[in-house]
C-alpha cells in the first residue's frame, strides 16, 4: 500500500489526522501517571537517583505537552495553512518522542547498569505498552511513528548489546522487526483511514450536490420504498402539496402523511377517492402518468417510474395554469364566444352522449331562425344585433332548461335537441310550446324589438339517428316553414326530402345551362301612355328545361342566388339584349335588371363596360334596374356602384318602387333616372279612390324630383284611362300593351306604334 507525503495529503485531510493526535488528553494524563509511578517504584527498589532524574524530566514534557494540546484546542483551524498545522504536527512530535526517549533510556539503563529483574522488568514491560499505544494514538504522523518507535527501541537494543548478555542480546534484536511491524500498521491505518476520508469527501459532494438539485428541481420528487415510505423528499414537493419541512417527512408512509400527518395540509382526512385511486394505480405500476387536480388552484401532473430495488419515483410538476389554458381552448373551440351556447361540433357530441343513456324511444330537434335578422343588423346596427342574439340565447336557456339542450349554429340560427321522455307533452307539443314562447319583444338597449322564428322540426327514433341526417332534415323542414311565411313551424316530411332531391337536381342542370349558355331573353315593351310610340324593352331571363319546360324566372333566379351564380346569368342577359338592342331603332332601349348579388361589389362596372364596348351601343341606351331589396344590403356600396355606372351616361331605375323599406329615401339619396312604380299601386286603382290618389302622390314626388315614371302591370283599359286622364306616367309597362315578346318582333310593334295603328286592349289571365 502505498504511504502518501504530507504535501500529497489535502490540507483538510493533513488537519484532520494531526487534529487526531491531540485528541484524548485523558490517555495523556494516564500514560504520565503510569510512567512516574512506576520509576517512582524503581528508585524505591533500586535506591538510584537517576530515575528520580528521569521522573522530572516526564514532568517537564507533560507540562509542556499538555500547554500546546490546550493551545491547539483554542486555535482557529478554520484558516491553518498547510505550514502551521506542520508546526503542530512537530510540536507533538517533539513531546510524544521526548516521553518515548525517557521511556527507552529508563529501560537501557536498567539493562546494562542496574541489571536488576525488577526494574528491567518494569521498565521494559511500561516501554512496550506505550509502543503498543503508538499505532493507536499516533497514525496521523509518520514523523510521530518513527520517532516513538526509534527512541523506545534504540536505547534498549543497546543497553542489551553493552551488557554483552548473549540472550539478552538476541531477544533485544527482535525490537526490530517489532518496530518495523508497529511502522507499517501505523501506515496501513493513516492510508486507510485517508481512503476513506476521501471518499467520505467525496459523497458528501455528492449527495450536496443531489440535494442543491434536488431543492432547485421545478419538480415535485417523492422517492418511496417498498412499503410506500418516504425516503426522498424536495422542497418543492413540499411546497406543492403544503406539507412543511422535509426532513419530518422521512420515514413517513406518503398516503398517512397526505390524509393525516402534516399540519395546515389541504389534503384532509376526506381525501377524495379519485386522487387516492390515481396514487395507488402510479405506485403499483398500473399506470406511469396521472393528472390530479387537489383544488381549484391546484392540478397537477404526476409520473412514476418503478426502482429497480422495489419502491417507486413520483415526479410531479404544476400544470394548473396549462389546463386552465387548454380548457380556455377546449371551451372556445367547443362553445360559441357571443351567445355562450355549444356550438355545432360540441353539440353533436352532447347528442350522442345523450342519446347513448336513452336506450329506446324518440328525439326530437328543432332549429330555430330568426326572421328578419338581417334587417335589424342593417337598421340597428351589428351590435344591436349581437346583443340580441345573447338575449335570445339567455330566453332560449331558461326556457329549454330541463326540456332540451341548446345549441347555436352559425348567425341567426339556434338548435334544440328533444330527449325523449315519459310526461303529458309528447316531442311536437314540447317543440311547439317552445317555439310560441321564445317569440316576443326583446329589450336590446332600450330598443324594444319585435322577434319571430321560422322553425324547422324532427323526430326520429334514437336507434336510427344519423347524426348528419336529421341536420339535413331540419333544415329541409326550416327551408320549407321560411317559404310559406314567417313565424312557422314546420315538422319534417318525407315529401320533403323529395323537393330537396328535386331542387338539387334542378340546380345542376341550370349550372349546366348557364355553362352553356342556354338562358335566353324575351322583352317586355314599354309605351308611351298613348301607345304612339316604344320606347323602351325590359329584358327577361327565360329558361326552358329539356324535360320540365319553361322554368318560371322567380324559381329558377332564387336557385342560381343561392348557388351564387346569378351574376353569370346578368353578364349573359346584358349581353344578348344590348346585341338584339342594337338590331332596333336607334330610338329604343334596353332595360335589365340586376340582383342583389351583382351589386355588392364593382365586378358589375366592369361587365357593364366591356358588353357596352363589346356590342358598341350607345350607354344611353342601356338602362339598369335595381329592386329595393338589394338597396337594403349595402346602401353606401350600391350608391357608389350606381354613381360610377351613371357617369358613363348609362340610366338607372329604381324597379317595384314601393314594395321596400323607406322607399321614399331612396329617391332623394340615389343616383337614380327612372322611378318603375310596382303592380300593386295599378291593381285596384279603379275601385279603390285611397290607391288612386296614393299613386298621385307618388308620381308627384317623383315629378318634382325630375325623375321618369314607369307605371307597372297596367293590365285594362281602364286602368290606362286613369293613368292617362291624371298624367300618372311617362312610360307604360303591362299586358294591356303586350306580353314579353321576342327580339325579332320588336321592330314590328315600334312600326304600328308609330303608324298609330297600335291599340289597347283588356287582359285576361
Amino acid at each position: 500500500m502505498k504511504v502518501r507525503s504530507r504535501r500529497a495529503v489535502p490540507p483538510d485531510v493533513y488537519l484532520s489526522f494531526v487534529s487526531s493526535l491531540f485528541e484524548n488528553r485523558n490517555t495523556l494524563f494516564t500514560g504520565m501517571a503510569v510512567h512516574i509511578l512506576t520509576f517512582v517504584a524503581i528508585y524505591l527498589k533500586s535506591g538510584d537517583a537517576f530515575y528520580l532524574m528521569l521522573c522530572a524530566g516526564f514532568v517537564i514534557v507533560f507540562a509542556n505537552r499538555i500547554y500546546w494540546f490546550t493551545r491547539f484546542q483554542q486555535a482557529d483551524k478554520s484558516q491553518m495553512t498547510r505550514h502551521e498545522i506542520r508546526q503542530w504536527e512537530r510540536r507533538y512530535v517533539l513531546g510524544a518522542a521526548s516521553t518515548a526517549a525517557i521511556l527507552g533510556t529508563g529501560s537501557g539503563y536498567a539493562i546494562f547498569v542496574l541489571q536488576d529483574s525488577f526494574a528491567e522488568l518494569a521498565s521494559i514491560a511500561v516501554t512496550m505498552a506505550s509502543m503498543v499505544s503508538v499505532v493507536g494514538r499516533n497514525y496521523g504522523s509518520r514523523l510521530a511513528v518513527d520517532l516513538q518507535t526509534l527512541a523506545c527501541c534504540l536505547p534498549m537494543v543497546a543497553g542489551s548489546l553493552l551488557a554483552q548478555d548473549f540472550y539478552k542480546a538476541l531477544l533485544s534484536l527482535m525490537l526490530i522487526p517489532f518496530g518495523l511491524t508497529t511502522r507499517a500498521m501505523a501506515n496501513g491505518v493513516r492510508e486507510f483511514l485517508y481512503e476513506n476520508v476521501i471518499a467520505s469527501q467525496e459523497m458528501k459532494k455528492i449527495a450536496g450536490r443531489f440535494d442543491t438539485a434536488l431543492t432547485n428541481m421545478t419538480h415535485g420528487l417523492v422517492m418511496l420504498d417498498p412499503h410506500n415510505r418516504i425516503e426522498v423528499i424536495n422542497r418543492k414537493a413540499c411546497e406543492l402539496l403544503h406539507l412543511g419541512d422535509r426532513k419530518r417527512l422521512t420515514n413517513c408512509d406518503l398516503d398517512v402523511v397526505l390524509r393525516y400527518g402534516v399540519r395546515h395540509t389541504f389534503v384532509d382526512g376526506s381525501m377524495p377517492s379519485l386522487i387516492q385511486k390515481q396514487l395507488a394505480q402510479l405506485i403499483d405500476g398500473s399506470t406511469s402518468r396521472a393528472v390530479m387536480q387537489f383544488s381549484d388552484d391546484l392540478i397537477l401532473e404526476f409520473s412514476a417510474s418503478r426502482r429497480p430495488e422495489g419502491g417507486v419515483v413520483l415526479i410531479f410538476e404544476d400544470v394548473t395554469a396549462r389546463i386552465r389554458a387548454d380548457r380556455k381552448i377546449l371551451h372556445m373551440v367547443r362553445y360559441d364566444s357571443l351567445t355562450g351556447l355549444p356550438q355545432r361540433a360540441y353539440f353533436c357530441d352532447l347528442v350522442k352522449e345523450k342519446v347513448a343513456q336513452q336506450a329506446t324511444g324518440q328525439v326530437g330537434f328543432m332549429v330555430l331562425d330568426v326572421d328578419e335578422f338581417k334587417h335589424v343588423n342593417d337598421m340597428k346596427g351589428h351590435l344591436t344585433g349581437d346583443r340580441l342574439l345573447v338575449a335570445i340565447a339567455n330566453r332560449l336557456l331558461e326556457l329549454a332548461a330541463g326540456e332540451a339542450i341548446t345549441g347555436h349554429f352559425v348567425g341567426n340560427q339556434f338548435v334544440l335537441f328533444f330527449p325523449g321522455r315519459e310526461g303529458e307533452l309528447g316531442l311536437d307539443a314540447r317543440m311547439r310550446s317552445i317555439h310560441e314562447r321564445i317569440a316576443g319583444n326583446y329589450d336590446v338597449e332600450g330598443l324594444h324589438i319585435a322577434v319571430t322564428f321560422s322553425a324547422g322540426c324532427v323526430i326520429l327514433d334514437s336507434a336510427e339517428l344519423r347524426m348528419e341526417e336529421w341536420q339535413i332534415k331540419a333544415d329541409l323542414a326550416l327551408y320549407e316553414a321560411k317559404s310559406r311565411s314567417r313565424g312557422r313551424l314546420v315538422f319534417f316530411a318525407e315529401e320533403m326530402d323529395a323537393r330537396y332531391v328535386e331542387r338539387q337536381r334542378l340546380k345542376t342542370d341550370l349550372r349546366a345551362a348557364v355553362d352553356a349558355g342556354d338562358i335566353s331573353v324575351a322583352y317586355q315593351p314599354m309605351f308611351k301612355p298613348d301607345g304612339s310610340a316604344l320606347e323602351c324593352c325590359e329584358a327577361l331571363a327565360r329558361w326552358t328545361h329539356p324535360e320540365k319546360g319553361a322554368i318560371p324566372p322567380n324559381v329558377f333566379i332564387q336557385v342560381a342566388e343561392e348557388m351564387g351564380i346569378v351574376s353569370e346569368i346578368t353578364r349573359q342577359v346584358i349581353k344578348k339584349a344590348c346585341r338584339d338592342c342594337m338590331t332596333w331603332p336607334e330610338h329604343i332601349s334596353i332595360s335589365v335588371n340586376l340582383s342583389v348579388q351583382d351589386l355588392r361589389n364593382e365586378l358589375i362596372i366592369d361587365t357593364v363596360t366591356s358588353v357596352l364596348a363589346e356590342t358598341g351601343l350607345a350607354p344611353g341606351r342601356l338602362h339598369l334596374e335595381v329592386t329595393e331589396s338589394s338597396l337594403i344590403e349595402e346602401l353606401s356600396t350600391v350608391r357608389l356602384i350606381l354613381e360610377q355606372l351613371r357617369g358613363y351616361g348609362i340610366t338607372v331605375a329604381i324597379d317595384d318602387f314601393g314594395t321596400g323599406f323607406s322607399s321614399l329615401s331612396y329617391l332623394d339619396t340615389l343616383p337614380v333616372d327612372v322611378v318603375k312604380i310596382d303592380r300593386s299601386f295599378v291593381r285596384n286603382i279603379c275601385e279603390d279612390v285611397r290607391r288612386l290618389k296614393l299613386l298621385r302622390g307618388i308620381v308627384t314626388l317623383s315629378r318634382g324630383l325630375n325623375l321618369q315614371i314607369v307605371v307597372e302591370g297596367v293590365e285594362t283599359r281602364e286602368q290606362l284611362a286613369l293613368l292617362i286622364k291624371y298624367n300618372c306616367a311617362d312610360l307604360i309597362q303591362g299586358y294591356v300593351y303586350s306580353m314579353p315578346v321576342s327580339s325579332s318582333d320588336i321592330e314590328e310593334l315600334s312600326q304600328l306604334a308609330e303608324r298609330k295603328e297600335f291599340e289597347a286592349r283588356t287582359y285576361v289571365a
